[in-house]
């Protein structure tokens, strides 16, 4: 330990390294967009905000049969742009099932040490193969005006250009009609997002879940112009807002779920499905509309004839539906505030009894919770349908996975805690995408992190909210460690299709980063505001990443672009190391302190070697000759004088009042100094242990980096002496290597696992194997 004089403490500065100067909180203005008219510096849509619309009236037949849908649409289309437009562009999004898509030419899996190690997975050779025989894609029929003349139109994969005859101004509309089929790909095998799943071994019925299934227009908007980046696969949709009346004529015996209200319930449902949906509005717990029985009865038949069910939807981006004979129905009613919707759970039997117990609870849940942080949940329908699609989110309906499975020896149904909490995980997910990016419309072709990394945040907040320790696997900020620390990362600003590891970086990073910045950075009061700001100024209008980024510091006053930098626009990661630490007091000038310090410091230290040996050896002349002994002989260097004291007395004389004071204190000083290891800077979470065995937390702002982000000193003054001193003792800021955060240091817990490796001698083909991997690398 050291003891300053007073003048050294009021000098006392961080200590300062010389290296080239890396300001990791330099603003982010050469990356933004500059503000305008449409989108402003605060984050908000502009005076001039814009956007264009499209409404749809769609007939459409399913043939059960063939698993192909047939249909026909109106599009009418209007440009509220300031632009006149001499083209139009068209989604084409089932022409990805196109043996010769870009999506099947560019698919480079299975991997080459797949192959060769033996463990090529039967369903990725299965894909290859059965995407080169399928028959996917739209068969355009035709692209005519209302008058039924056709429109010149280019088909470029998955985009379609229709020229107009004439230009579409500013403020006009135009309206066009296209007739088209396409044959459902099964889902397990080639589908993504969409397609059938067979129940050959059950009972020889298909359940389908249909979706981006009708050419779409695509978007045009201010910061991007027209969005026609091909759909490959990850990229999604990229829609605009507009009124829907679709019509389904589906066999008899299908139960449908769709987009938007059912419009001919007397048409398509028996007299006691109509009274229990009916009472279903305001029931205290979900209803079953169509019962298992009677689904089970459906499944037993087939129906010769064909029913129409009519759907209308407004103000929506987009249409999906699913139907079967196997649909078990339930529905309950959910009303508060602005928000009066019908959460409704179709599923087959196989679903239960997970689904019948914990679907439509649920979507009721997710709303509730969603509805918090967000704003009220605008439409009159809520649904999740189970089937093959594993999870996927489309306005007001979900397809949504997990299923209980046959216990071998009793042959009932049951399930696991991981199908349980995965379940309800899927369905607030999917669910909770009707507000992003349903209603705060991102633009999912360009930025996937936009919904799903803000949907992924959303969800752990509606999870924790369900029950104490709800398992989740996104949010925390321990959870994202090994994808932080790992040589495989791009940055949250890459675009969709270039994304490597999707779910960690679209989905765990971004929703762990605004966690951070919640519970660590802005506390949640600022968050919530400000989150909740981005939400409402943003519905039913489509942001960008700057428009996210500078809401949140505009509500919450608070100046983040050094966060953005880090988690978003860069691949660093927390690792703040705990470099050492140097224990100060305050000298007091007071003689007999400091003296009674100095020689209780000395009596501390070893005596020599020397003295050691020599003690009762060696012979001393003073002690034969005791008149050579003086006054030094009985006093030492700690022996308080007269002199001390009148020096001391005159310092007195010269200090202020403030500077007495602080004599007095008694206080302890440390400088700590702290190493950035990773690169992104953050605060220190700094957990002090006195030693009277009190403990408390000082939190320090990410702006203590400000001037060297990669060594920094702190001083830390206690009333007492420090024992321990602990960076980010809760983990709350994703410090990927907390074997440093210490001191003294602490030892890392671990288990080593002994065991004995057997090789196969006889084995050459897995000999041949282990080579070629060592050749590739």
């Amino acid at each position: 330990m050291k003891r300053l004089p007073l003048i050294a403490l009021l000098v006392l500065a961080p200590a300062t390294h010389a290296q080239a100067f890396d300001d990791k909180f330099r603003q982010l203005d050469e990356l933004l967009p500059t503000p305008s008219d449409t989108r402003t510096a605060s984050g908000a849509p502009g005076h001039a905000y814009w956007q264009q619309r499209a409404d749809y009236r769609i007939r459409a037949t399913l043939d059960e049969a063939r698993r192909a849908v047939t249909g026909s649409e109106t599009i009418t289309y209007h440009n509220d742009s300031p632009d006149t437009l001499a083209y139009l562009w068209v989604q084409l999004d089932q022409n990805m099932f196109r043996a010769d898509s870009d999506n099947r030419r560019i698919a480079s899996h299975p991997s080459r040490d797949a192959w060769r190690s033996g463990g090529t997975p039967f369903e990725s050779a299965r894909f290859l193969v059965e995407s080169a025989k399928f028959d996917g894609g739209f068969k355009i029929a035709s692209v005519t005006d209302r008058s039924g003349h056709p429109l010149r139109t280019t088909i470029n994969k998955t985009m379609m250009r229709i020229d107009l005859a004439e230009p579409l101004k500013p403020g006009a509309r135009v309206a066009f009609d296209i007739a088209w089929r396409f044959n459902v790909p099964e889902t397990t095998v080639l589908g993504r997002r969409m397609g059938f799943e067979r129940f050959d071994k059950e009972d020889k019925n298909d359940l389908f879940e249909i979706a981006q299934w009708f050419p779409r227009m695509a978007a045009y908007y201010d910061a991007h112009g027209w969005q026609n980046k091909q759909y490959v696969g990850d990229g999604e949709f990229t829609l605009e807002f507009g009124d829907y009346d679709v019509e389904l004529t589906v066999p008899a015996d299908h139960i449908v779920a769709a987009t938007g209200e059912l419009q001919n319930a007397g048409a398509v449902l028996t007299a006691a499905q109509r009274e229990r949906l009916a009472r279903a509005r305001t029931a205290g717990k979900p209803v079953v509309i169509v019962t298992q029985q009677e689904a089970e009865a459906n499944e037993k038949q087939r129906a010769t004839t064909m029913k129409t069910w009519r759907f209308k939807a407004s103000n929506v981006r987009d249409f999906a539906w699913a139907s079967s004979r196997k649909f078990i129905w339930d529905a309950q009613g959910f009303r508060k505030d602005g928000t009066n919707v019908l959460a409704m759970s179709f599923y087959p039997k196989e679903g239960n009894p997970l689904w019948e117990r914990y679907s439509t609870q649920a979507i009721i849940h997710t709303i509730a919770e969603y509805n918090k942080y967000a704003f009220d949940y605008p439409y009159p329908v809520a649904i999740s349908v189970n089937g093959p699609v594993g999870g996927m989110e489309y306005p007001m309906i979900s397809f949504n996975g997990g299923r209980p499975v046959k216990d071998k020896k009793t042959g009932e149904l049951t399930y696991s805690k991981n199908t349980k909490y995965g379940l309800i995980s899927v369905i607030i997910h999917e669910v909770g995408h009707n507000y992003f990016p349903m209603i705060v419309n991102s633009d999912e072709r360009q930025w996937t992190w936009m919904d799903e990394g803000l949907n992924s945040f959303m969800q752990f907040l509606a999870e924790q909210a369900w029950e104490d320790h709800y398992p989740s696997r996104r949010g925390e900020a321990r959870n994202i460690v090994d994808y932080m620390k790992s040589r495989n990362q791009v940055p949250v600003m890459t675009n969709s299709e270039s994304v490597t590891q999707r779910g960690n970086n679209a989905y765990a990073k971004p929703a762990t980063a605004l966690n951070v910045l919640r519970e660590t950075v802005l506390g949640r009061d600022l968050f919530d505001f400000a989150f909740r700001a981005y939400a409402q100024r943003w519905k039913f209008k489509r942001p960008t990443p700057a428009d996210f980024f500078r809401t949140m510091e505009d509500a919450s006053g608070t100046n983040l672009d050094w966060f953005w930098r880090g988690w978003f626009y860069t691949t660093d990661h927390v690792d703040v190391s705990v470099d050492g630490i140097s224990e100060y007091t305050v000298g007091t000038k007071d003689p007999e302190i400091e003296k009674a310090w100095k020689k209780a410091q000395h009596d501390l230290e070893p005596v020599s070697v020397t003295d050691q040996r020599n003690q009762g050896t060696l012979p001393r002349r003073v002690d034969s000759h005791p008149e050579l002994k003086d006054f030094y002989n009985e006093h030492d260097a700690f022996t308080v004088t007269n002199r001390d004291r009148n020096k001391y007395n005159e310092a007195l004389g010269d200090l202020d009042d403030w500077e007495r004071n602080l004599l007095k204190e008694g206080k302890h000083l440390y400088l700590v100094d702290f190493g950035n290891v990773g690169g992104l800077v953050t605060p220190l979470i700094l957990e002090i242990t006195l030693a009277s065995g009190k403990t408390y937390v000082e939190r320090i702002p990410a702006e203590v980096w400000r001037y060297n982000p990669k060594k920094i000193t702190k001083l830390i003054v206690t009333d007492e002496p420090m024992v321990a001193l602990t960076q980010d003792p809760n983990w709350e800021t994703a410090d990927t290597d907390t074997s440093n955060n210490s001191w003294p240091r602490k030892a890392v817990p671990s288990r080593l696992e002994l065991y004995k490796t057997e090789r196969d001698k006889d084995n050459l083909m897995r000999d041949f194997n282990e080579k070629l991997k060592k050749v590739d690398k």
